[in-house]
C-alpha cells in the first residue's frame, strides 16, 4: 500500500547534461532511470521501491520502467558502463 505522503505525480523522464552525466533521469530529482532499474533487478517489488527511493511515488517507479522497456538496450548499456567504471577504479 502507497502511503499517503507519496502523492507527488510521476515526473517525466529527462536527459540533461548537468544532471548524472545526462543519464534518464526521473524530473525534478537527481534519481537516474539505470538506480531503479538496478534496484528492480534485486527484488520487484514497487513497494521495496519505494523504501529505497522514499522521495517517489508508484506512478514515478513505473514511468522509470516503462522507459526502460521501451529503452532497454541503452539502459543495460549505461549500467554495464557504470558498473565497468565502479570496477576499474577499485
Amino acid at each position: 500500500m502507497v502511503s499517503s505522503a507519496r502523492t507527488v505525480s510521476a515526473p517525466r523522464i529527462i536527459r540533461n547534461p548537468r544532471i548524472c552525466g545526462g543519464e534518464p533521469t526521473l524530473a525534478g530529482t537527481r534519481v537516474p532511470v539505470s538506480s531503479i532499474v538496478i534496484q528492480w533487478r534485486f527484488d520487484q517489488d514497487v513497494d521495496r521501491l519505494l523504501d529505497a527511493f522514499p522521495h517517489l511515488d508508484s506512478a514515478a517507479i513505473e514511468r522509470a520502467l516503462g522507459y526502460y522497456a521501451k529503452h532497454r538496450a541503452e539502459i543495460d548499456r549505461l549500467i554495464d558502463e557504470n558498473e565497468r567504471s565502479a570496477n576499474s577504479s577499485e
